[in-house]
């Protein structure tokens, strides 16, 4: 596994996924939804393990979990379980702030 950078600064990150979006990243070929909360910011895998649906289209809520749009089940990004276990576990990812920028690990 190695650390990839993804923004220059948590300011540049912050400006481009706002509080309750995620984006999509794609890593060594893999799709990655990265989402920020208020609890900061988190990385899954972004297939939604229920019908396939990409998680970086939905939304996060308070609760620190991101929404899939299609039915929403809803993953917690802390550990990857989705809220009633109706479903396996999203893989989640290591991130990291600091001064020269924002990285995952894959």
């Amino acid at each position: 596994m190695a650390w990839h950078k993804l923004f220059n600064s948590s300011a540049e990150a912050k400006a481009a996924i706002p509080l309750t979006k995620a984006k999509l990243f794609i890593i060594d070929g893999q799709r990655i939804c990265l989402a920020q909360t208020a609890a900061g910011f988190f990385a899954v895998d972004d297939e939604c393990p229920h019908l396939g649906e990409s998680l970086s289209k939905g939304t996060t809520n308070y609760l620190n979990e991101v929404v899939c749009p299609w039915h929403n089940y809803r993953y917690n990004l802390n550990n990857g379980a989705e809220c009633k276990y109706r479903t396996r576990s999203v893989k989640t990812y290591s991130i990291k702030e600091e001064a020269a920028g924002l990285y995952i690990e894959v």
